[in-house]
């Protein structure tokens, strides 16, 4: 029964990405009630439990436990973009034993081992499969059973959360003695359009978010930090790619070189966190630069970005709204904690953002400190949530499952390791390929990499 079905949207606080969760709620119950039927419990993690956390939706198993453990079979979660023919996904659950444990989803799988998901399975990582949250997935009540139990007798470990839906597989599975997850072919990534959708319970609107104009280039300042040993070889490819998308560009240094031109900040250069020089970036913006930017992005050298299609999705945010944008990670959220923005990927404020962080008395706790974990730190204090987009990557296009990056239009990849960077941004990033994705192919192959 579909009353037996709870829905978990995986939604965030800020007021585009709230109003998109609100819109496929009322599609769910819409469909619901045109069919007749009791309708389901539809939840937003972001208005669950006030915990930093729930984003992560282990720490939300209990109170799932507790409040459906006894009328419902399945909790099926989706992202804010998943489609679901409701019909349609009674009918495929209605194939598993709802008395058993499952875990359904959509496989992905990494090709080769990589750094996100810590080298995991090197000897064989495509034997390992985790669910793509786009498609939808799904956990039977007796499992979500087991796991508030597993987590009341041990909690969560307070450490990094980086790619959520691999490391949710990793707890489901328990090194063997819990369930793997079971492939679902109704759970389909293909476009609401696509012929390919004639089976498919759920599909994923796998585009670039445009809610009118892109911003206008001069709307958005790009920081860039740098140190003077990278001059040489990291700046020419920032130069080579996408510094032509930028109207309003500076190099932040160690070290003032006029032929790029860099802007020494009076911050040394520090072998581990850059906490100093991106407070110094902050300051500098508030400060130096036109009062009317709205937008600010810290990059850093070795990050390739789209600038063309940051402002498009730029135009989807309130910039009198303070949003600090970028890919999620979280550390100790099992334990209160907090998210931040990986630094990797580029960070994104918006003006108001920026003013609020540097009047309050958050600050370095020291010039080395990871920048990206002090903010989020700091951000968190103040009550700003952090905005997640997963569009931005702390890594190579290589390190994620080529079937996750099909349904994407990313806005940035990171590091410059054991590839031609250059290539990359030319394939995955250029404003010309969006051609490519009308079925004309254009530049690289993106197999090749």
């Amino acid at each position: 029964e579909l009353k037996e079905i709870v829905f978990v949207i995986q939604s965030q606080s800020n007021s585009f990405h709230s109003k998109r969760a609100e819109d496929l709620k009322r599609d769910i119950l819409k469909q619901a009630a045109d069919l007749g039927k009791e309708l389901p419990t539809v939840l937003l993690t972001h208005q669950m439990d006030g915990h930093e956390g729930a984003w992560t939706i282990l720490p939300l198993m209990r109170d799932f436990s507790v409040t459906y453990g006894r009328n419902s079979s399945w909790i099926f979660f989706c992202e804010e973009d998943t489609r679901i023919q409701v019909v349609k996904l009674l009918e495929t659950l209605g194939r598993f034993d709802g008395s058993k444990e499952w875990f359904l989803g959509k496989a992905l799988y990494d090709e080769e081992s990589t750094i996100i998901h810590h080298y995991a399975f090197a000897e064989n990582p495509t034997v390992f499969k985790f669910p793509d949250f786009a498609a939808g997935w799904a956990l039977s009540i007796p499992l979500v059973n087991k796991l508030a139990k597993k987590l009341k007798s041990e909690p969560l470990k307070s450490d990094f959360t980086i790619d959520l839906k691999h490391e949710i597989a990793l707890y489901i599975w328990q090194k063997g003695e819990g369930p793997h997850l079971t492939p679902v072919p109704e759970f389909c990534t293909s476009d609401v359009n696509s012929y390919k959708t004639d089976n498919c319970a759920t599909t994923f609107s796998n585009f670039l978010p445009l809610c009118g104009e892109p911003v206008k280039k001069e709307d958005v300042f790009v920081a860039v930090k740098t140190c003077r040993k990278f001059h040489g070889d990291r700046i020419p490819v920032v130069k080579a790619t996408w510094e032509r998308e930028a109207a309003l560009i500076e190099y932040y240094s160690d070290y003032a070189d006029i032929s790029i031109p860099t802007i020494d900040l009076g911050v040394p250069n520090t072998d581990r966190g850059h906490c100093g020089k991106t407070f110094a970036i902050l300051e500098r913006f508030l400060n130096h630069n036109s009062p009317r930017t709205p937008w600010l992005v810290i990059v850093d050298d070795d990050t390739l970005i789209s600038i063309f299609r940051l402002r498009k999705l730029l135009s989807c945010y309130d910039p009198n709204e303070p949003v600090f944008l970028g890919e999620r990670y979280g550390y100790g959220l099992g334990t209160g904690g907090y998210s931040y923005i990986t630094g990797g990927g580029g960070m994104v404020f918006s003006r108001i953002a920026v003013q609020k962080l540097l009047a309050s008395r958050c600050r370095c706790y020291s010039m080395d400190a990871p920048d990206d974990m002090v903010l989020g730190m700091c951000f968190s204090g103040l009550g700003i949530p952090i905005t997640h987009s997963p569009l931005f990557h702390q890594a190579r296009p290589m390190d994620y499952p080529k079937d996750y990056l099909s349904h994407q239009i990313p806005v940035s990849f990171h590091k410059h390791w054991n590839i031609d960077p250059v290539k990359v941004y030319f394939t995955w990033l250029a404003p010309n390929t969006e051609e490519s994705l009308n079925g004309r192919k254009v530049g690289y192959n993106r197999e090749d990499l």
